[in-house]
């Protein structure tokens, strides 16, 4: 499961990473700030170590789940060997009522035959072993399955117990997480931080190196940052700073976010995406996509020689993207960007 301190640590973050104030009125901002930081950083750790706790929790359970699923296989073992000597069971003990005596043994002490009477002595003898097998066998599997039924009962109690326990957990790390997300985003607010402001807070640029370690379209989430448009796009951190100050600057001259269809491409997207144009998207596991340093643009920058189009070209180098010289021959794509350079 998704675990839920991203959105509070994301905060923490931003607040954490808040550029210190100057002057008179900003000395009290700064200490409002200061004393947040301390609770956020205190909150960063508690939810991590509770997150570490429930996720051993989690082990636990799934474990007893395991040892609970196994005990109740060997008790239907026991409860089906049980029923197979249950009628001969009866036979016996209704047996044994009608014909006290052990059926007969005493006979042995009357007339007759002497070599008779032994006979009858171990044929007596072995059916009484007999038996008596078959009646400690019944009392083993009787105690075997009460020991089992015992077992079973305690762990469904115990796992269910576990299970509350574990919700109420979870459940209160998210309350928690949300509560710490909304007093963070509330101060915020009031030292009216910008929404770019916020993004390139909230983005950690030394996670592109590492994301850099990840194969192509299998960069986990932790690594990637977030657009300001709609649809959850994302981009490896180095990528997605220099997006918003493009998006930003983009923004001034046309009056609205850039408009993007694209952005990291998981493997499995990627896939999708070569099943339905083989031959014009790139081999799963090759495209920049899944580097998270391309985006597939819209508004008008898809069509070549349009004004917005032609101020990509004029003013996307200074943000450190590119249309790399492929899109504009094999295939044409003027709506792919890129960030970097074309060899990396």
């Amino acid at each position: 499961m998704p675990y839920p301190r991203s959105a509070a640590l994301t905060a923490v973050f931003l607040v954490m990473a808040v550029l210190s104030p100057h002057g008179a009125a900003a000395a009290t901002r700064a200490d409002t700030l200061e004393s947040l930081r301390r609770e956020a950083a205190k909150a960063r750790d508690q939810l991590e170590k509770a997150t570490d706790q429930m996720k051993g929790r989690q082990k636990e359970l799934a474990a007893s789940q395991v040892k609970l699923r196994a005990t109740l296989k060997d008790l239907a073992v026991a409860e089906a060997e049980l029923n197979t000597i249950r009628e001969p069971l009866a036979r016996l003990a209704n047996s044994s009522y009608q014909q006290s005596g052990a059926a007969g043994s005493m006979a042995i002490f009357g007339g007759g035959d002497p070599s008779e009477a032994l006979r009858s002595t171990a044929d007596v003898t072995l059916l009484a072993r007999s038996q008596q097998a078959l009646v400690d066998r019944a009392d083993e599997l009787q105690n075997r399955r009460q020991r089992l039924a015992s077992t079973a009962q305690e762990l469904q109690s115990r796992n269910a117990v576990e299970q509350t326990r574990l919700q109420q957990e979870v459940d209160g790390l998210k309350n928690k997480s949300a509560q710490l997300t909304k007093q963070l985003n509330a101060m915020l607010d009031k030292l009216a931080v910008s929404r770019q402001k916020r993004l390139e807070l909230g983005c950690d640029k030394t996670l592109a190196a590492d994301a850099k370690k990840f194969p192509n379209g299998l960069i986990p989430s932790k690594y990637l940052c977030p657009l300001p448009q709609k649809g959850g796009h994302r981009l490896r951190a180095d990528a997605a700073l220099a997006f918003y100050k493009l998006n930003a600057a983009y923004k001034r001259r046309f009056g609205r976010d850039m408009c993007v269809t694209d952005a990291y491409r998981s493997l499995s997207e990627q896939h999708a995406v070569y099943a339905r144009r083989p031959g014009f998207a790139a081999v799963p596991g090759t495209s920049n996509h899944g580097k998270g340093q391309a985006l597939d643009l819209c508004g008008g920058v898809q069509n070549s020689g349009s004004v917005q189009f032609n101020w990509m070209e004029a003013h996307a180098g200074k943000y450190g993207w590119i249309h790399p010289a492929w899109a504009y021959s094999n295939p044409f794509e003027p709506w792919h960007w890129e960030f970097g350079t074309e060899d990396e």
